[in-house]
């Protein structure tokens, strides 16, 4: 099989010309940006997965189009490596350099990626391309397929799915189908048959009830929630919301993102009886955060953090009653909430680790330990096993109902990616387990009270940070400027960080009382406009502020 890179060149020239000279960077979630300028972007990245498959001896790269939590005119691409992973590090920036040169340029860089990674383009490649519900989707999938098609590679498009469906097709056939079978319906059996399992006909349990409401976003999620529903033998009833249909847009006012920042539920929330179980999920369906309204009408948040917890306590216990000696270990970011690291460490005497913001650095963490679970208080994780786990556990499974209970969990957890709806049935199975509503979830220890603030910068890669993003080290003073001003706050921290995709700067910020929060987190983006090139709008200032 010969190649023509002339090909390449005349399908970018034709069809996708480079049509925006800013250069954009290849970040935690791939490439993100208003659609009308990611279609040279989308074609470049069909020939990079193609390169990449034969690059990994003809295994299969997955392209997920979505973005994710952002607003509807965003779109985005990200590639998955063949378990299911983000793309390879080293990778990140071959992936920046061939989507920042010119067309007359795209010929000579392919040539120089096949070159210096010795790739052999005679070989076959296989390409799984997924994409979400946005109405431009549809045109930057063909932009990838194209991509793929120009160097000859064979792609496999499967249209609308979530971002963890395709992260599980990948692996699936990367595994020769001993993860499953890789597709959608494949995808539902596996899930479906493990929850109903672990149910077991028990639909309600103590003070469990099986009611939810499923905030969809807008997004694929909801549309995969009713697919959900279809084939499931009633053994979860769920209210879906924000399903797509109609006027509402992508992630308006709605879905995990919007739930978990702005703290309150979504605008078109349907009343609900208090302490009803809502869930909200993200436009492509891979983060999950819960909240209720309590008696006095009060909004309350179950966060990633919330999750985390729940599921390392119901871990402990099924390998405690299993009798098996396996490594535990929790993945946090520095977002989550220290008053969950106090309970994880103190209460449930589970490891905890910290590493940097993003699922690369979580789940590279989480493969360390033959069980490790990984959140971000923004909903996003999973749990991994190892071999050695998967071993042990089935063994144990021949005499020990809870090493039994432990396999059906690893059926149902899909161990590639944060997966909304995978996650939730498994907290639905936990909170049936053990006979818990809400209130005695959120009983298990008090958040301290948290606040995020964005601060516009010239540029963000003035800020650079070590210590999993939790100490800032330039610009130089800055660090010790925020260790003073959190010193003057009980249980007080705060940290700062750059955005992965545009020009801002993260602060978080938690203490004691919400009105402490909110001042720690003014005074601490002040320091930032003032030491960090700040460009926009002066912040608001709380009416309690210090300065």
């Amino acid at each position: 099989m010969s190649i023509n890179l002339r090909t390449v060149y005349a399908f970018a020239r034709e069809m996708y010309p480079k049509v925006s000279t800013e250069h954009v960077q290849y970040g935690t979630a791939g490439f993100r940006g208003k659609a009308e300028f990611l279609d040279s972007v989308m074609f470049r990245m069909g020939v990079l997965a193609t390169l990449r498959s034969r690059f990994r001896g003809g295994a299969v790269i997955g392209v997920m189009i979505t973005a994710s939590h952002n607003p509807e005119p965003d779109n985005g691409v990200k590639l998955v490596d063949p378990k299911g992973e983000m793309l390879e590090a080293s990778w990140e920036s071959i992936a920046t350099d061939l989507v920042n040169v010119s067309d007359q340029e795209l010929e000579q860089q392919v040539a120089k990626i096949i070159k210096e990674n010795n790739i052999d383009v005679t070989t076959s490649s296989q390409v799984f391309v997924g994409m979400d519900n946005r109405y431009h989707s549809p045109r930057l999938l063909k932009a990838v397929a194209d991509g793929v098609i120009a160097l000859k590679g064979n792609v496999k498009e499967y249209g609308i799915v979530t971002t963890p469906m395709l992260h599980y097709f990948v692996v699936a056939a990367n595994t020769k189908e001993a993860y499953g079978k890789p597709t959608e319906e494949g995808y539902y059996e596996k899930l479906i048959t493990a929850f109903e399992l672990l149910r077991n006909g028990r639909l309600e349990n103590g003070n469990y009830r099986n009611n939810i409401v499923f905030d969809g976003a807008n997004g694929v999620g909801a549309r995969k929630m009713l697919q959900f529903l279809k084939r499931m033998k009633n053994s979860l009833n769920v209210t879906v919301i924000n399903q797509g249909i109609g006027p509402g847009k992508i992630n308006d006012e709605c879905g995990a993102d919007y739930v978990k920042v702005q703290q309150r539920p979504p605008k078109s929330m349907p009343e609900a009886e208090p302490f009803t179980r809502c869930v909200s999920v993200d436009g492509d369906a891979d983060r999950v955060v819960y909240f209720f309204s309590n008696g006095k009408g009060e909004f309350q948040l179950l966060d990633g953090d919330r999750i985390a917890t729940l599921v390392a306590g119901f871990l402990v216990e099924l390998v405690t009653q299993a009798d098996i000696d396996l490594r535990l270990g929790l993945v946090q970011t520095a977002y989550a909430n220290g008053a969950s690291t106090d309970y994880i460490v103190d209460e449930l005497k589970f490891p905890v680790s910290c590493v940097p913001t993003g699922v690369k650095h979580l789940h590279h963490k989480a493969l360390e330990y033959d069980i490790g679970v990984y959140f971000e208080a923004n909903g996003h994780g999973t749990i991994v096993f190892s071999d050695n786990a998967k071993a042990t556990i089935a063994k144990a499974a021949e005499s020990k109902p809870s090493a039994k209970t432990l396999l059906l969990l690893i059926d149902l957890i899909n161990e590639t990616v944060g997966d909304a709806i995978s996650d939730m049935l498994l907290v639905e199975t936990i909170l049936n387990h053990k006979g818990w509503d809400v209130k005695d979830w959120i009983a298990t220890y008090n958040d301290l009270p948290n606040r995020q603030l964005k601060v516009k910068v010239q540029d963000r890669n003035v800020i650079e940070t070590t210590d999993a993003e939790r100490v800032c080290v330039k610009p130089e003073g800055l660090q010790a400027e925020i260790n003073k001003v959190v010193a003057n706050y009980k249980r007080g921290r705060a940290f700062v960080r750059p955005s992965g995709t545009e020009d801002v700067v993260r602060v978080y910020a938690e203490a004691v009382t919400k009105e402490d929060t909110d001042n720690l987190a003014y005074e601490v983006g002040i320091l930032v406009q003032k030491l960090a090139g700040g460009v926009g709008p002066e912040l608001t200032k709380p009416s309690s502020a210090h300065l």
